[in-house]
């Protein structure tokens, strides 16, 4: 009984925030003291075509910049993350990659700014991309790092002893023993990338209008319905990543269960 009270509770914590946020979403006019907005309609949702702000072109360039971002720190991480779990200065390299999360990430930006500026790459798409790079590759490097172990490392000799050249051995061992590990950097780093705010909005100087940016102006504006409107959007990615996550990883077990 209290096992599935608990479920339920736990249901309604995930589910009432999402449920509010698409009644909001879809409400107009909601003065006090009113429980519930006046009017419920998808006017609020033309806003994604015919408004100014462009708030579906944000969607489109904050995936643009999550998926670039998870995509080079997943793999440009898997191959630098080998030579630092296998190097003698192991240590010492973890301890540079924890330090970029001793600083909030807007000190960060500030730190890096400078060097943005005078390079050209502050308000520009691909200057967001490095600034969320820098800040998103050590943490992939400290999700890879238990991944290379002594364990991995006689199963690749092994595959050298047996003939194997070194495309043969990361295409048909590693790739294939990694598949979970790779996994979850790209989604993890995905996710900090799509809620990124304090360094995207610093380094793309209001320029390179995010989703999250848009949130935060629309907050700041105390327009509630066009957050939320903006929220729905921010939160879709995160959920179909969840999900397809959950496939691949039941998937992935069942192919290990069959003969």
């Amino acid at each position: 009984m209290i096992k599935k009270l608990l479920q339920y509770g736990f249901i309604v914590s995930i589910g009432f925030p999402v449920a509010f946020l698409l009644m909001l979403s879809l409400g107009r006019r909601w003065a006090y003291p009113n429980v519930l907005p006046e009017q419920m309609n998808f006017a609020n949702w033309e806003f994604l075509q015919r408004s100014d702000s462009k708030l579906f072109q944000a969607f489109f360039v904050s995936l643009g910049i999550s998926l670039c971002v998870a995509i080079f720190t997943t793999s440009i991480g898997f191959l630098i993350s080998k030579l630092i779990a296998y190097s003698k200065n192991r240590n010492f390299y973890l301890v540079l990659a924890y330090i970029p999360y001793l600083l909030s990430p807007v000190i960060m930006a500030v730190i890096f700014q400078y060097y943005f500026i005078i390079t050209g790459l502050t308000g520009t798409f691909l200057g967001v991309i490095i600034a969320q790079f820098l800040v998103a590759f050590p943490f992939g490097i400290i999700i890879y790092i238990n991944f290379w172990n002594p364990q991995l490392k006689s199963i690749e000799e092994l595959s050298y002893t047996l003939g194997g050249s070194r495309w043969q051995t990361f295409k048909k061992v590693l790739l294939p023993l990694s598949k979970n590990a790779i996994m979850l950097c790209f989604f993890q780093v995905f996710l900090i990338s799509w809620f990124e705010y304090g360094l995207t909005n610093l380094i793309g100087s209001g320029k390179v209008r995010t989703l999250t940016v848009s949130v935060f102006n629309f907050v700041t504006e105390a327009n509630i319905f066009y957050a939320a409107l903006s929220c729905c959007l921010l939160i879709l990615p995160p959920m179909l990543l969840l999900y397809i996550n959950k496939r691949l990883i039941f998937f992935v077990e069942k192919t290990k269960i069959e003969p």
